[in-house]
């Protein structure tokens, strides 16, 4: 359930090219070309985003992994299962 945004969201027209088959397929089912367009691009913009932050952070990712194989997890003495 997504709320409305309290103001329109500012849409912007984009000319793409697409597949003659892919977009046949498409309008035969009734997707929307523009919705499925934006969310193909929003997913394209979280994988990057995590795949830019995962090499900003490589450094500390490894620093963290290399302490827990050397010295376990930290507080794990105090788990109860």
């Amino acid at each position: 359930m997504n709320p409305k945004p309290s103001t329109p969201i500012r849409k912007k027209s984009a000319n793409l090219s697409v597949g003659a088959d892919l977009l046949a397929e498409a309008r035969a089912l009734n997707i929307n070309i523009s919705q499925a367009a934006e969310a193909g691009i929003l997913q394209a913009i979280a994988e990057e985003n995590a795949r830019l932050w995962r090499r900003e952070n490589q450094e500390a990712i490894h620093s963290s992994n290399l302490y827990v194989k050397e010295h376990g997890l930290p507080l794990s003495g105090l788990r109860q299962f």
